[in-house]
């Protein structure tokens, strides 16, 4: 098997690729113009430190103490008649979840570079008459399911790190250009303010504890921690340096990429008088008409959707990457025979996602207006993600599970 990454900022890059996707540049924006600018960023960031840090180190401590991915990591580390594995299932449960809905968004982004390249491309038409075609739907979810299954064809070496590499330096790269160009847009200056300065009067409008719990939330789902999405990663490097460290710059990244997107949004939206509070619809029905009225703004709308497809691109790599390891372990079979017969899965478990806006759009799942994906978003979101934290921190903590001391021997084991 082709395991382990050719070098250390492979690994960042892409345990970063991992986190960072539709949580930092689609529902921080959104969920940060909802609940008041600067304010909630600064919880977020306190909810980072206090509890993404400590649980991304854990993921990386039981995925390279194992040398496994979630499937076998807590057999190989659990004392002898603990039921510490079971919770594979709920992490591979959790994978697939998060491939269910995660790649028909993807597929969104997809669209809409193509639609806003060719200059076609009206907001709330283009987004409604996109989620009531069924076949286009399918098509582009399709297409995000065969490019994640294709770069894990290629290895973890020659697909999942090169690539995942590549398309990470790329996204920085637009990311700069995207800030710097909103930056200079006239009128910008009070999205910036709203970004940038906190008002505690705009939390009190929403509830203090609404607002403590959307920040948990966010950090919960912009890391992705909780279902082993990461331990892989863990699995694939080498004992050089500490995993403290390395969760710090993954975090780091992650943030930074968050933060940008803001920097991208708001100063838009507020030099086109838009309002920031836009929620879920700012992205794909507000921005493309700030771009529509913007000069070159089928060029910047363009790039902005290839800089948001590829952080959702390489969510999709990595997840598909943890989920082909975790049916290797389990099923021994041939990995090139996984990811055949995987990427027919995860087509087929993506379907009710795609057809939840259309055939299947009675389907309501959480009540009036609600869809499959908001099912499947809650799942993940509001209770495998958060859970699975809560499994990885009592087994390295708890003297019924792993341990601290052997944790904390893990965790510490090389520089820095």
């Amino acid at each position: 098997m082709d395991r382990g990454f050719s070098t250390r900022l492979g690994f960042i890059l892409v345990s970063a690729g991992c986190a960072i996707g539709l949580g930092n540049v689609w529902r921080f924006p959104f969920i940060t113009g909802m609940y008041g600018g600067a304010s909630f960023v600064l919880i977020y960031l306190v909810f980072l430190a206090l509890l993404g840090l400590p649980i991304m180190v854990a993921e990386f401590a039981v995925g390279r103490a194992s040398l496994h991915s979630a499937a076998l990591s807590f057999d190989a580390l659990e004392p002898k008649g603990t039921k510490w594995h079971w919770y594979k299932y709920g992490a591979i449960a959790g994978n697939l979840l998060l491939m269910m809905f995660y790649t028909t968004v993807a597929g969104w982004m997809f669209y809409y570079i193509y639609k806003m390249a060719s200059g076609d491309l009206a907001g709330l038409d283009a987004f409604g008459a996109l989620l009531a075609d069924p076949l286009t739907q399918t098509a582009w979810m399709a297409l995000v399911v065969l490019l994640g299954g294709g770069v894990c064809y290629l290895g973890v070496k020659a697909g999942v790190e090169r690539i995942t590499k590549s398309m990470m330096m790329f996204l920085l790269a637009l990311m700069v250009v995207l800030a710097v160009n909103s930056l200079l847009l006239p009128g910008g200056e009070e999205g910036l303010r709203y970004y940038l300065y906190p008002d505690f009067n705009r939390l009190m409008e929403h509830g203090l504890s609404e607002v403590i719990f959307a920040a948990m939330g966010q950090a919960f789902f912009t890391l992705s921690i909780g279902i082993g999405a990461l331990a892989i990663f863990g699995s694939y490097i080498g004992k050089s340096k500490r995993l403290t460290g390395e969760a710090a710059w993954v975090i780091g990244l992650d943030t930074v990429v968050a933060l940008m997107a803001g920097l991208i949004i708001f100063p838009a939206c507020a030099s086109y008088g838009v309002s920031p509070s836009s929620g879920p619809n700012l992205l794909f029905v507000t921005l493309p008409q700030v771009f529509n009225n913007m000069p070159l703004g089928r060029l910047w709308g363009t790039l902005f959707f290839l800089f948001m497809s590829f952080a959702a691109l390489s969510t999709v790599i990595a997840v598909f990457e943890n989920l082909i390891c975790c049916f290797l372990e389990l099923l021994r079979k041939d990995r090139k025979i996984i990811i055949r017969w995987g990427m027919l899965v995860i087509f087929l478990l993506s379907l009710p996602c795609a057809l939840g806006f259309n055939v299947l759009a009675d389907v309501q799942p959480l009540g009036a207006g609600s869809c499959i994906l908001d099912l499947e978003d809650f799942l993940v979101s509001n209770n495998l993600l958060p859970l699975g934290s809560l499994v990885y921190l009592l087994f390295c903590v708890s003297r019924y599970g792993w341990g601290w001391e052997n944790f904390l021997k893990e965790a510490d084991t090389g520089h820095g």
